[in-house]
């Protein structure tokens, strides 16, 4: 896959789940989505900064992700908040629903973007939060990097 196709298709970005959680694995997914959302996101609209997924039996959803309503559509338009199915194969959702009922993980939405063929997709992390001490660890060392590079660049 063409790193600088992917970049320039991304939609909506999780910035802050890299923070608030260690990422176990992560995942490509499809998503069901509605023509009016489709457009929606074409537009650049929508945001999956609280986003989550959850198990409802044996497919997952995704909960809290906004998708504004589409201007130009009329009575076919859609609710902004509402459940999103993941396509995933069975054994993907067998093994995340085994992760997130067993060992505590859950599932955060780092991305939303249309592949090459046009196709929206969602990228995944299976993932378990920080406590507040590995919060500050990582703000430290982003702020020693910060630093480190300050200097590298002042020296030379």
């Amino acid at each position: 896959m063409n790193k600088k196709n992917v970049s320039s298709n991304i939609v909506a970005q999780n910035r802050k789940a890299s923070f608030n959680y260690f990422f176990e694995d992560t995942l490509e997914a499809g998503i069901e989505l509605l023509g009016s959302e489709v457009k929606s996101l074409r537009a650049g609209k929508g945001s999956i900064a609280d986003s989550y997924g959850l198990d409802s039996e044996g497919e997952i959803f995704l909960h809290n992700t906004y998708i504004p309503e589409y201007k130009q559509s009329s009575y076919n338009n859609h609710d902004p908040r509402r459940l999103r199915k993941l396509l995933l194969k069975k054994k993907e959702i067998n093994k995340i629903i085994g992760k997130i009922n067993r060992d505590g993980f859950t599932v955060v939405p780092t991305r939303i973007y249309f592949n090459s063929k046009g196709i929206a997709k969602v990228n995944i992390a299976i993932a378990k939060g920080k406590k507040m001490h590995d919060k500050r660890q990582t703000k430290k060392q982003r702020d020693w990097d910060r630093e480190k590079s300050r200097v590298f660049r002042k020296s030379s």
